[in-house]
């Protein structure tokens, strides 16, 4: 049987730290993103079988695409099983909601909530026809706050993203399927999101492979809400008990510091 990971945003950061890992528990890697050459340098680094599939996942034309590629992969071999699906494609931007670039955001909308949704949406079945699976979300720490000023369009789609994972995984759970989702909340992580994002961390960020690897473990053990580090979940459960009229300033300044 041939076991296949299907990890988007995979030219870089977290993306290409889950097609590490992955590829050495011997899992099949299909690598998804736009930048071919990238996609092929993260492949030379993979011990075990892959493929590239460039999209960008702004369009929707290109997620249809992927999806049918996967499902052509599924029927090529009756022991091609999807077994895990790392929906990790997404980005970040800083500034006044009213400076940032208008553009930019609906980009940032359309990858990191509907291409994450559609993708969602089409890959359950497809777990569900076989022994079900696992699929994974990439949200941020900044999905469990109630808001985050000078990054106020990617606080709302992250939160989106935990809210929509949290709901599929109880109707999942009720409904008795095998097929597990969860949303992987971490706070600052050394990747290429802050160069993207244009910010610099306030905190100090944990490795990718870290994160990575804390993430598969909990995946497996079919936790929800995955937030690494126990400073992350003590500044997350704490968050729960301040004001929303006291937390968000404080957000705010968090985030006038990243902005340098």
């Amino acid at each position: 049987m041939k076991n296949i990971a299907v990890i988007t945003g995979a030219s870089s950061g977290l993306g290409a730290e889950f097609a590490k890992q992955l590829s050495k528990e011997g899992y099949y890697i299909l690598l998804v993103a736009r930048r071919k050459d990238r996609l092929l340098e993260i492949q030379k680094e993979l011990v075990f079988k892959s493929e590239i599939f460039t999209a960008d996942l702004s369009e929707k034309k290109d997620i249809n695409k992927l999806c049918d590629h996967i499902e052509n992969l599924l029927s090529e071999d009756s022991d091609n099983k999807l077994s895990v699906f790392i929906n990790n494609a997404g980005f970040g931007l800083s500034g006044n909601f009213t400076d940032c670039d208008e553009k930019r955001e609906m980009e940032m909308v359309n990858v990191n909530i509907k291409a994450l949704h559609r993708l969602t949406k089409r890959m359950i079945p497809l777990m569900d026809k076989e022994s079900g699976g696992y699929i994974l979300n990439i949200g941020s720490s900044a999905g469990l706050l109630p808001a985050g000023p000078y990054m106020a369009t990617y606080y709302a789609t992250k939160a989106y993203v935990v809210s929509l994972t949290r709901a599929i995984a109880h109707e999942l759970k009720v409904e008795g399927s095998r097929t597990y989702i969860g949303v992987l909340c971490p706070g600052p992580v050394n990747t290429e999101f802050n160069d993207v994002a244009g910010v610099a961390f306030a905190l100090k960020g944990i490795s990718a492979s870290g994160c990575v690897s804390y993430a598969i473990k909990m995946m497996k053990k079919r936790k929800v809400v995955i937030v690494p580090t126990l400073r992350m979940k003590l500044a997350c459960s704490l968050s729960k008990l301040v004001p929303s009229n006291i937390l968000i300033p404080m957000t705010a300044h968090q985030q006038h510091k990243k902005m340098g």
